[in-house]
């Protein structure tokens, strides 16, 4: 019989019994037959995807299974320690306390070389020792491996590269190896090997035959999902709530568990006599947005890296010009799991991340908006959008200058700004849909206030075709909100371009749809 105690975990690997989980047979067969072909391989994806639950199963498998020793091994925590010469010592350290508590390797523990002075060959002789002293095949899956850092990870990707050639020769090495972490190995060079500069010698990151990625959770898998805590209390989620689950989070395993433990635990009480509503959902994704538990915290930490703002930023706007998405720079914001590109375009990973993007890059700014500003333009349940840009106008000529310096996301400020005075007046009262992805050239704002529809769409003037570009554009988005009046604002950044030509006001009628083209 199933726990009544179990519940959706947001802490750290699931474990069964006492956590809700899908079962990770299905995502276990393609790497137990790289191990049955004694491959070396790299499994990456975004924090908090479920890596760590499927490694500890993995362990249990293999030694259940009876033909391999597994050892799992968590690097995590020695981002600090760059010189292999602390380094490499202490990733045997972590090794030999991992083998300490498994039953069938413990003896060989208090054996491993612990000379700090020869770490250049430390981790090769441990792990060449473990190898030997083992009965059965070793794997060893190091869990966390990119925490590694510069000399440190140099030297370990070198001393596993020399085991793994040597090992055809007659020298103990374990039969399979699995580096597991956000990133694929091809992208730890850009952290060691800044501007393309040669390592020398063998490279140490072609011992990897394959280099899987956990997927998502599909609808129907967040479904089961949810119906195992339907079971285990007789609370049931409705299809439409799991539709509304599935559309925040687009499946990724930690925003699906918060969402539910957010309406099951904190909006519901753990009352499982309360029935679950679609509309819980929403309410949830936006306490997930504002309250940035860590997961979603991390994310914002990484949108200060430079790496990061140089692809994040080109996507924000629509625009890709001068970027190339080919480079190590794109492949790790989508290792990170902040942008996905399986759609045919690059866009945020699911629609809680483009609210974190884009509130976190303008929520300073936000919050240093004057207060004369918040509900200003808000009466009796209806927004004057009209008045709110004329405001803006305003607001944008008198402080443009000054406020664009203070973001990182130059190119962006115009766009973050505006959506930060947006936000401020609407903060509580409204909810803002945003869409943004390479291509589109613009970015979609749609304000709903209760059952009103204010669509609004912000580019950069590049040329004299830019408002009929967003005339046209802005009609269609118009007619997916189901709203008949618009507002199409257009941000002039030429230098020597003066504010009495900038800043304009001009209204177009095209058949029942009316648009406001705001010059900023």
């Amino acid at each position: 019989m199933a726990s009544m105690n179990r519940f959706f975990n947001t802490a750290g690997p699931c474990v069964p019994g006492k956590h809700y989980l899908l079962d990770a047979s299905e995502r276990l067969l393609e790497v137990v037959e790289l191990i049955r072909r004694e491959q070396y391989f790299v499994i990456h994806a975004a924090r908090q995807s479920g890596k760590t639950t499927l490694l500890i199963d993995l362990e249990a498998t293999l030694e259940a299974a009876g033909g391999h020793h597994a050892v799992y091994c968590s690097l995590e925590g020695m981002q600090s320690v760059a010189d292999p010469l602390q380094g490499i010592p202490a990733v045997v350290e972590r090794l030999r306390m991992t083998i300490a508590r498994h039953r069938a390797l413990a003896p060989c523990a208090s054996g491993l070389p612990s000379d700090g002075g020869r770490w250049a060959v430390l981790l090769l002789d441990a792990i060449t020792m473990l190898a030997e002293a083992s009965e059965k095949p070793l794997v060893l899956l190091f869990d966390e491996v990119d925490c590694l850092a510069e000399g440190t990870l140099i030297s370990f990707l070198r001393q596993i590269r020399d085991g793994f050639v040597n090992r055809g020769r007659g020298t103990p090495f374990p039969s399979s190896v699995a580096l597991v972490g956000m990133r694929n190995i091809r992208d730890y060079k850009a952290q060691i090997r800044p501007g393309g500069a040669t390592l020398g010698s063998a490279s140490p990151f072609n011992i990897a035959s394959e280099a899987l990625t956990l997927k998502n959770f599909t609808e129907a898998e967040v479904g089961d999902l949810y119906a195992q805590h339907t079971a285990d209390t007789g609370q049931v989620f409705p299809p439409e709530a799991v539709a509304r689950a599935f559309h925040w989070s687009q499946g990724q395993p930690w925003l699906v568990n918060a969402l539910a433990r957010e309406v099951v635990d904190k909006m519901l009480g753990m009352d499982y006599a309360k029935p679950v509503d679609a509309a819980m959902f929403d309410t949830a994704a936006e306490r997930l947005i504002l309250r940035r538990d860590t997961h979603i915290d991390s994310l914002v930490e990484r949108l200060r890296e430079e790496r990061v703002r140089r692809i994040v930023e080109p996507v924000l706007l629509g625009e890709g010009v001068g970027v190339s998405f080919q480079s190590d720079d794109a492949r790790y914001v989508v290792d990170l799991g902040l942008l996905r590109t399986d759609r045919g375009t690059w866009e945020a990973a699911n629609p809680i991340y483009r609210e974190v993007i884009a509130r976190a890059l303008s929520f300073d700014q936000q919050t240093a908006m004057p207060q004369t500003y918040v509900n200003r333009w808000v009466t009796d349940g209806r927004l004057d959008m009209n008045g709110l840009l004329r405001g803006f106008q305003e607001f944008w000529r008198e402080n443009a200058d000054v406020w664009v310096e203070k973001y990182d996301y130059r190119e962006a400020a115009p766009h973050l700004i505006l959506m930060a005075f947006l936000q401020r007046v609407v903060n509580g009262g409204a909810h803002i849909d945003r869409e943004f992805a390479l291509g589109r050239k613009r970015l979609d704002l749609c304000v709903q206030m209760g059952p009103h529809r204010y669509p609004v769409e912000l580019k950069l003037r590049h040329s004299a075709k830019t408002e009929a570009e967003g005339l046209e554009q802005l009609g269609e988005y118009m007619d997916a909100c189901g709203a008949v009046e618009g507002w199409l604002v257009i941000f002039d950044r030429r230098p020597r371009r003066p504010w009495s030509r900038r800043i304009f006001w001009r209204t177009v009628k095209s058949g029942p749809r009316t648009i406001h083209v705001v010059g900023a």
